[in-house]
């Protein structure tokens, strides 16, 4: 998840209480990828050759398969990862902007005096769900988010949706 310093405003109109970008969490990076696939290719060159030599040949095209399942697999994995999800709140509006792997975009906008943030949480496993509901409608935000974390996201969101409620304050003049 990245914040977004509550300053930069792209429209220049109104300012910006909150906005953040939640992209899905992957442990694996180019170099972690290319050890696994060295090891899982020397496994099964070295596998493959053992059947070979005992006269299981057909068993080695089947080891082959494998590193390229394990190869697609991880490829796919890398792919989903492109998905993001930004939510941006400011006095009047609350936007929130889906982008899958695809590119395919998806897009809510929503007053901030009506929306409400309902949590569902696990006494053992933390909040599990977090949805944005106005106007009797239900919108899930944050999935890609680990439980700990999803709960910073909400008193964050939470506490722009009060700020935004409050309306603009102004300073009194001396």
């Amino acid at each position: 998840m990245t914040v977004q310093n509550p300053l930069d405003n792209e429209s220049g109109s109104e300012p910006t209480l909150f906005s953040a970008i939640i992209t899905p969490h992957r442990s694996l990076n180019s170099t972690g990828f290319f050890v696994v696939m060295v090891l899982v290719s020397g496994f099964s060159f070295f596998a493959g050759m053992v059947f070979f030599l005992l006269g299981a040949w057909p068993v080695v095209g089947f080891l082959g398969l494998d590193v390229l399942l394990v190869y697609w697999a991880f490829r796919a994995n890398f792919r989903s990862a492109a998905a993001f999800e930004q939510v941006v709140v400011t006095p009047s509006e609350l936007r929130v902007r889906r982008v899958s792997h695809r590119g395919q975009v998806s897009e809510w906008t929503l007053n901030p005096c009506w929306t409400q943030i309902v949590r569902d949480a696990h006494e053992e496993f933390g909040l599990l769900h977090l949805y944005l509901v106005s106007r009797g409608r239900k919108l899930a935000v944050a999935g890609f988010l680990s439980p700990p974390e999803r709960e910073s996201f909400a008193a964050a969101l939470s506490t722009a949706l009060g700020e935004a409620k409050r309306g603009p304050t102004r300073a009194a003049a001396i």
